[in-house]
């Protein structure tokens, strides 16, 4: 792990400004320029709001928050974990000439796409004010719960940006599994209110998404206590599984170059 905190200190302004770099690129031809960054997810949840409203017939409490709550978790965790598996091969003009950290490529999408979740959360807040939710001290649990999501984000894509190196057809399998995470995940609906056990535990123990979601909207949203125990141990299994990817990068780097 020294060698991981010394790359990262090394590397991190590589991270940043690659990061400042894609969103400025993602916006430099279009006549609105920073102001897509708000209008993107906004009328992005807007349709997911319309269509849980109209064709599904929810009615949760606080019910456009509820829906921008889930869209932007899933948002950053879904774009992240999806470029994380050609991460490799679309950098080859860069990993093939000097030497990068190949994870430092995943910070840089992390931070991409967390500043793109940020503006998404403005929204949320704007939404709670209009909405004249409650303020509660278990609000505070936003923090550790967005922890536990960029951890576990991270460990995912270290593992997919490891194999998808060697595994061709591997993103086309994530892109299928992630519409399965997608329904199973409740933005549309409430997991602790309309499934029933023991399917509800099970998603919460196994979906770290449909986790993650449920404690922000509880914490936020309803001035609940998150899953305290859950939160903690998938903490745990984000921090294992980084570590030992990183260890599995470390040794591997080296093979990627030839590969691709």
């Amino acid at each position: 792990m020294k060698r991981f905190i010394a790359d990262i200190k090394k590397y991190y302004k590589y991270a940043v400004y690659s990061a400042k770099a894609e969103l400025k690129s993602e916006v430099a031809s279009s006549y609105l320029s920073w102001l897509w960054w708000i209008l993107d997810p906004l009328l992005f949840m807007m349709v997911y709001a319309f269509v849980s409203a109209v064709v599904f017939n929810a009615s949760e409490k606080y019910f456009l928050a509820f829906v921008f709550v889930g869209i932007s978790c899933w948002d950053f965790f879904n774009r992240t974990v999806k470029q994380s598996v050609k991460l490799v091969s679309a950098n080859s003009h860069i990993v093939s000439k000097v030497y990068l950290p190949k994870f430092i490529l995943i910070f840089v999408k992390i931070g991409n796409n967390g500043f793109k979740m940020l503006i998404s959360f403005a929204l949320v807040v704007g939404m709670m004010c209009l909405y004249r939710v409650p303020l509660s001290w278990n609000m505070l649990y936003f923090f550790p719960i967005m922890v536990v999501l960029i951890l576990v984000t991270f460990a995912f894509s270290v593992w997919l940006l490891h194999f998808g190196v060697f595994v061709e057809d591997l993103s086309n399998l994530i892109n299928a599994f992630l519409r399965l995470v997608f329904y199973l995940s409740g933005i549309f609906y409430s997991i602790s209110s309309r499934v029933p056990e023991p399917y509800q535990s099970l998603l919460l123990m196994f979906n770290p998404v449909a986790l993650i979601m449920e404690d922000l909207r509880r914490t936020c949203l309803y001035g609940e206590l998150p899953h305290r125990k859950i939160l903690l141990a998938w903490a745990v299994v984000g921090i294992v599984l980084s570590v030992l990817g990183i260890r599995t990068i470390y040794k591997s780097e080296n093979s990627y170059v030839k590969v691709i």
